[in-house]
Protein backbone atom coordinates (compact mmCIF):
# COMPACT_ATOMS: atom_id res chain seq x y z
CA UNK A 1 0.00 0.00 0.00
CA UNK A 2 1.32 3.44 -0.97
CA UNK A 3 1.61 6.21 1.59
CA UNK A 4 -0.20 9.52 0.90
CA UNK A 5 0.27 12.68 2.95
CA UNK A 6 -2.82 14.88 2.69
CA UNK A 7 -2.42 18.60 3.54
CA UNK A 8 -5.78 20.39 3.89
CA UNK A 9 -6.52 24.10 4.26
CA UNK A 10 -10.06 24.12 5.67
CA UNK A 11 -10.35 27.91 5.27
CA UNK A 12 -9.54 28.06 1.55
CA UNK A 13 -12.14 29.48 -0.83
CA UNK A 14 -15.67 28.96 0.42
CA UNK A 15 -14.40 26.60 3.14
CA UNK A 16 -16.35 23.63 1.76
CA UNK A 17 -13.51 21.13 1.40
CA UNK A 18 -14.11 19.93 4.96
CA UNK A 19 -17.57 18.65 4.03
CA UNK A 20 -16.00 16.18 1.62
CA UNK A 21 -13.02 14.95 3.62
CA UNK A 22 -14.56 11.56 4.39
CA UNK A 23 -15.48 10.93 0.76
CA UNK A 24 -12.05 12.08 -0.43
CA UNK A 25 -10.15 9.83 1.98
CA UNK A 26 -12.40 6.88 1.08
CA UNK A 27 -11.58 7.38 -2.60
CA UNK A 28 -7.85 7.45 -1.84
CA UNK A 29 -8.19 4.27 0.26
CA UNK A 30 -9.96 2.51 -2.60
CA UNK A 31 -7.01 3.44 -4.82
CA UNK A 32 -4.70 1.59 -2.37
CA UNK A 33 -3.37 4.66 -0.54
CA UNK A 34 -2.77 4.78 3.20
CA UNK A 35 -3.73 8.38 4.04
CA UNK A 36 -2.26 10.66 6.71
CA UNK A 37 -4.23 13.91 7.07
CA UNK A 38 -2.78 17.21 8.29
CA UNK A 39 -4.96 20.32 8.63
CA UNK A 40 -2.95 23.55 8.22
CA UNK A 41 -2.61 25.63 11.37
CA UNK A 42 -0.77 28.74 10.16
CA UNK A 43 0.59 30.52 7.09
CA UNK A 44 3.85 28.53 6.95
CA UNK A 45 2.45 25.25 8.27
CA UNK A 46 1.97 23.75 4.80
CA UNK A 47 5.67 24.27 4.01
CA UNK A 48 6.74 22.50 7.20
CA UNK A 49 4.29 19.67 6.54
CA UNK A 50 5.56 19.21 2.97
CA UNK A 51 9.10 18.86 4.33
CA UNK A 52 7.83 16.21 6.74
CA UNK A 53 6.19 14.26 3.94
CA UNK A 54 9.34 14.34 1.82
CA UNK A 55 11.63 13.16 4.60
CA UNK A 56 9.39 10.45 6.11
CA UNK A 57 8.91 8.00 3.28
CA UNK A 58 5.61 9.15 1.78
CA UNK A 59 5.00 8.31 -1.87
CA UNK A 60 2.83 11.29 -2.76
CA UNK A 61 1.71 14.60 -1.27
CA UNK A 62 -1.81 15.88 -1.92
CA UNK A 63 -2.64 19.55 -1.27
CA UNK A 64 -6.23 20.72 -0.83
CA UNK A 65 -6.46 24.52 -0.77
CA UNK A 66 -5.84 27.59 -2.90
CA UNK A 67 -2.83 28.73 -4.89
CA UNK A 68 -1.23 30.10 -1.72
CA UNK A 69 -1.44 26.75 0.06
CA UNK A 70 0.05 24.99 -2.96
CA UNK A 71 2.83 27.58 -3.08
CA UNK A 72 3.69 26.83 0.56
CA UNK A 73 3.82 23.10 -0.19
CA UNK A 74 6.22 23.76 -3.06
CA UNK A 75 8.35 25.91 -0.75
CA UNK A 76 8.74 23.02 1.68
CA UNK A 77 9.37 20.45 -1.02
CA UNK A 78 11.99 22.55 -2.83
CA UNK A 79 13.84 22.93 0.47
CA UNK A 80 13.89 19.13 0.89
CA UNK A 81 16.48 16.72 -0.47
CA UNK A 82 13.78 14.30 -1.66
CA UNK A 83 10.96 15.41 -3.96
CA UNK A 84 7.74 13.42 -4.27
CA UNK A 85 4.85 13.92 -6.73
CA UNK A 86 2.14 16.42 -5.81
CA UNK A 87 -1.58 16.00 -6.34
CA UNK A 88 -3.59 19.22 -6.20
CA UNK A 89 -7.22 19.54 -5.12
CA UNK A 90 -8.09 23.18 -5.90
CA UNK A 91 -10.28 24.72 -3.20
CA UNK A 92 -9.39 28.43 -3.39
CA UNK A 93 -11.09 31.48 -4.90
CA UNK A 94 -9.22 31.55 -8.23
CA UNK A 95 -7.13 28.34 -8.56
CA UNK A 96 -5.05 29.71 -11.45
CA UNK A 97 -2.48 26.92 -11.48
CA UNK A 98 -5.21 24.27 -11.41
CA UNK A 99 -6.65 25.80 -14.58
CA UNK A 100 -3.23 25.58 -16.20
CA UNK A 101 -2.95 21.89 -15.34
CA UNK A 102 -6.52 21.27 -16.47
CA UNK A 103 -7.60 19.85 -13.11
CA UNK A 104 -11.40 19.33 -12.94
CA UNK A 105 -13.33 21.82 -10.82
CA UNK A 106 -15.45 19.11 -9.23
CA UNK A 107 -13.60 17.89 -6.14
CA UNK A 108 -14.26 14.18 -6.58
CA UNK A 109 -13.33 14.36 -10.26
CA UNK A 110 -10.09 16.03 -9.16
CA UNK A 111 -9.47 13.16 -6.72
CA UNK A 112 -9.83 10.62 -9.53
CA UNK A 113 -7.56 12.84 -11.64
CA UNK A 114 -4.88 12.12 -9.01
CA UNK A 115 -5.55 8.41 -8.40
CA UNK A 116 -5.65 7.54 -12.11
CA UNK A 117 -2.99 10.01 -13.23
CA UNK A 118 0.74 9.92 -13.79
CA UNK A 119 3.48 12.34 -12.64
CA UNK A 120 4.47 15.10 -15.06
CA UNK A 121 7.58 17.18 -14.35
CA UNK A 122 6.94 20.95 -14.38
CA UNK A 123 9.08 24.05 -14.05
CA UNK A 124 9.07 25.78 -10.67
CA UNK A 125 10.07 29.39 -10.10
CA UNK A 126 12.63 30.63 -7.60
CA UNK A 127 12.08 34.18 -6.37
CA UNK A 128 15.02 35.35 -4.28
CA UNK A 129 15.04 32.70 -1.51
CA UNK A 130 11.47 31.45 -2.00
CA UNK A 131 9.61 29.44 -4.64
CA UNK A 132 6.40 29.80 -6.65
CA UNK A 133 4.22 27.67 -8.89
CA UNK A 134 2.96 30.14 -11.48
CA UNK A 135 3.57 33.88 -10.90
CA UNK A 136 5.50 36.67 -9.20
CA UNK A 137 4.51 40.25 -9.94
CA UNK A 138 4.96 43.87 -8.89
CA UNK A 139 3.05 47.09 -9.44
CA UNK A 140 -0.57 47.93 -10.16
CA UNK A 141 -3.21 45.62 -8.67
CA UNK A 142 -0.70 43.03 -7.42
CA UNK A 143 -1.87 43.66 -3.86
CA UNK A 144 -5.49 43.00 -4.79
CA UNK A 145 -5.24 39.23 -4.39
CA UNK A 146 -3.90 39.29 -0.82
CA UNK A 147 -5.62 42.47 0.41
CA UNK A 148 -9.15 41.55 -0.70
CA UNK A 149 -10.86 40.13 2.42
CA UNK A 150 -11.44 36.36 2.29
CA UNK A 151 -15.16 36.82 2.96
CA UNK A 152 -15.48 39.04 -0.13
CA UNK A 153 -13.50 36.55 -2.24
CA UNK A 154 -15.80 33.76 -1.10
CA UNK A 155 -18.94 35.74 -1.89
CA UNK A 156 -18.05 37.29 -5.24
CA UNK A 157 -15.16 35.15 -6.56
CA UNK A 158 -13.29 36.72 -9.52
CA UNK A 159 -15.56 39.77 -9.51
CA UNK A 160 -14.12 40.78 -6.13
CA UNK A 161 -10.65 41.15 -7.68
CA UNK A 162 -12.02 43.29 -10.49
CA UNK A 163 -13.94 45.60 -8.16
CA UNK A 164 -11.04 45.99 -5.78
CA UNK A 165 -8.69 46.65 -8.72
CA UNK A 166 -10.92 49.31 -10.29
CA UNK A 167 -10.96 51.14 -6.97
CA UNK A 168 -7.16 51.51 -7.24
CA UNK A 169 -7.01 52.99 -10.75
CA UNK A 170 -6.52 56.53 -9.48
CA UNK A 171 -3.64 55.53 -7.18
CA UNK A 172 -1.40 53.72 -9.69
CA UNK A 173 2.26 54.67 -9.29
CA UNK A 174 5.12 53.67 -11.58
CA UNK A 175 8.38 52.01 -10.52
CA UNK A 176 11.69 53.19 -11.96
CA UNK A 177 13.59 49.99 -12.63
CA UNK A 178 16.50 48.33 -14.39
CA UNK A 179 15.61 44.89 -15.77
CA UNK A 180 18.33 42.48 -16.90
CA UNK A 181 17.90 39.20 -18.80
CA UNK A 182 19.83 37.22 -21.43
CA UNK A 183 22.45 39.99 -21.86
CA UNK A 184 19.67 42.55 -22.34
CA UNK A 185 19.14 45.61 -20.13
CA UNK A 186 15.92 47.65 -19.96
CA UNK A 187 15.49 50.81 -17.91
CA UNK A 188 12.28 52.77 -17.50
CA UNK A 189 9.15 53.52 -15.50
CA UNK A 190 6.83 50.54 -15.18
CA UNK A 191 3.41 50.26 -13.57
CA UNK A 192 3.38 46.47 -13.68
CA UNK A 193 5.58 43.46 -14.28
CA UNK A 194 5.05 39.74 -13.98
CA UNK A 195 6.96 36.51 -14.50
CA UNK A 196 4.61 33.60 -15.04
CA UNK A 197 4.12 29.99 -16.10
CA UNK A 198 0.34 29.83 -16.22
CA UNK A 199 -2.56 29.87 -18.68
CA UNK A 200 -4.62 32.06 -16.33
CA UNK A 201 -3.84 35.00 -14.08
CA UNK A 202 -6.38 35.75 -11.32
CA UNK A 203 -8.93 33.93 -13.45
CA UNK A 204 -9.04 36.91 -15.80
CA UNK A 205 -5.99 37.33 -18.03
CA UNK A 206 -5.34 34.28 -20.22
CA UNK A 207 -2.06 33.47 -21.93
CA UNK A 208 -1.67 31.10 -24.85
CA UNK A 209 1.38 29.46 -26.43
CA UNK A 210 3.21 28.56 -23.24
CA UNK A 211 4.83 25.37 -21.96
CA UNK A 212 4.95 24.02 -18.42
CA UNK A 213 8.36 22.39 -18.79
CA UNK A 214 10.35 24.36 -21.36
CA UNK A 215 12.80 25.88 -18.89
CA UNK A 216 11.68 29.49 -19.43
CA UNK A 217 9.02 31.79 -18.03
CA UNK A 218 6.81 34.30 -19.80
CA UNK A 219 7.45 37.94 -18.81
CA UNK A 220 5.13 40.90 -19.27
CA UNK A 221 6.23 44.47 -18.49
CA UNK A 222 3.88 47.46 -18.73
CA UNK A 223 5.29 50.96 -19.15
CA UNK A 224 3.79 53.99 -17.46
CA UNK A 225 0.95 55.43 -19.62
CA UNK A 226 0.64 59.17 -20.16
CA UNK A 227 -3.09 59.38 -19.46
CA UNK A 228 -6.18 57.39 -18.47
CA UNK A 229 -7.06 56.67 -22.11
CA UNK A 230 -3.74 54.92 -22.66
CA UNK A 231 -4.24 53.01 -19.41
CA UNK A 232 -7.60 51.74 -20.64
CA UNK A 233 -5.98 50.66 -23.92
CA UNK A 234 -3.40 48.69 -21.97
CA UNK A 235 -6.05 46.99 -19.83
CA UNK A 236 -8.05 46.11 -22.97
CA UNK A 237 -4.96 44.64 -24.61
CA UNK A 238 -4.21 42.47 -21.55
CA UNK A 239 -7.77 41.20 -21.12
CA UNK A 240 -7.86 40.34 -24.83
CA UNK A 241 -4.43 38.76 -24.95
CA UNK A 242 -5.32 36.70 -28.04
CA UNK A 243 -5.38 39.97 -29.99
CA UNK A 244 -2.27 41.93 -31.00
CA UNK A 245 -0.43 43.16 -27.90
CA UNK A 246 -0.02 46.93 -27.55
CA UNK A 247 3.76 46.87 -28.09
CA UNK A 248 4.14 50.60 -27.40
CA UNK A 249 3.42 50.06 -23.71
CA UNK A 250 3.62 46.29 -23.21
CA UNK A 251 6.83 44.28 -23.55
CA UNK A 252 6.62 40.47 -23.73
CA UNK A 253 9.50 37.98 -23.80
CA UNK A 254 10.68 34.65 -22.39
CA UNK A 255 13.72 33.95 -20.25
CA UNK A 256 15.03 31.52 -17.62
CA UNK A 257 16.51 34.21 -15.35
CA UNK A 258 15.71 37.88 -14.82
CA UNK A 259 16.86 40.53 -12.34
CA UNK A 260 14.76 43.52 -11.28
CA UNK A 261 16.55 46.46 -9.61
CA UNK A 262 14.84 49.55 -8.21
CA UNK A 263 16.65 52.68 -9.44
CA UNK A 264 15.38 55.07 -6.77
CA UNK A 265 16.65 53.13 -3.74
CA UNK A 266 13.09 52.09 -2.83
CA UNK A 267 12.10 48.51 -2.12
CA UNK A 268 9.62 46.97 -4.54
CA UNK A 269 6.61 45.12 -3.15
CA UNK A 270 5.86 41.78 -4.85
CA UNK A 271 3.10 39.22 -4.88
CA UNK A 272 3.94 35.51 -5.12
CA UNK A 273 1.24 33.05 -6.23
CA UNK A 274 -1.45 35.49 -5.13
CA UNK A 275 0.06 36.09 -1.68
CA UNK A 276 2.33 38.80 -0.29
CA UNK A 277 5.83 38.12 -1.63
CA UNK A 278 7.96 40.62 0.30
CA UNK A 279 9.89 43.85 -0.34
CA UNK A 280 13.40 44.23 -1.74
CA UNK A 281 15.42 46.61 -3.91
CA UNK A 282 16.99 43.83 -5.99
CA UNK A 283 14.92 40.77 -6.94
CA UNK A 284 16.06 37.71 -8.92
CA UNK A 285 13.67 35.25 -10.58
CA UNK A 286 14.99 31.94 -11.90
CA UNK A 287 13.44 28.92 -13.60
CA UNK A 288 13.99 25.58 -11.86
CA UNK A 289 13.59 23.31 -14.87
CA UNK A 290 11.24 20.31 -14.35
CA UNK A 291 11.87 20.50 -10.60
CA UNK A 292 8.55 19.12 -9.30
CA UNK A 293 6.17 16.49 -10.69
CA UNK A 294 2.40 16.99 -10.54
CA UNK A 295 -0.12 14.19 -10.88
CA UNK A 296 -1.84 14.63 -14.23
CA UNK A 297 -5.01 12.78 -15.22
CA UNK A 298 -5.28 10.73 -18.39
CA UNK A 299 -7.66 13.33 -19.80
CA UNK A 300 -4.98 16.03 -19.72
CA UNK A 301 -4.63 17.79 -23.08
CA UNK A 302 -1.03 17.25 -24.20
CA UNK A 303 -1.57 19.12 -27.46
CA UNK A 304 0.53 22.02 -26.17
CA UNK A 305 3.57 19.77 -26.44
CA UNK A 306 3.19 19.85 -30.23
CA UNK A 307 4.32 23.48 -30.17
CA UNK A 308 7.71 22.72 -28.59
CA UNK A 309 9.57 22.21 -31.86
CA UNK A 310 8.02 25.34 -33.39
CA UNK A 311 8.79 27.44 -30.30
CA UNK A 312 12.42 26.30 -30.09
CA UNK A 313 12.93 27.06 -33.77
CA UNK A 314 11.83 30.65 -33.13
CA UNK A 315 14.22 31.31 -30.24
Amino acid sequence: MKKLYFIVNLLAGRATIGDKLGEIIDEFNKADYEVTVHVTQSGTDAADSAKYACSNGFDILVCAGGDGTLSQCLQGMMESERHIPIGYLPAGSTNDFARTLGIPRNTMDAVKWITTGTPMACDIGKFNDSYFSYIVAFGAFTNVAYETPQQIKNLFGHVSYVLNGIAQLSTIRSKQMRIEYDNNVIEGDFIYGMVTNSASIAGLLSMNDFLLDDGVFEVILIKKPSNIVQLRQIVHSLLNISEEIDKEYIKFFRTDKITFTSLNDADITWTRDGEYGGNAQVNIVQNCHRAISFMIGDQFDHSYEDTIEQYLSEK
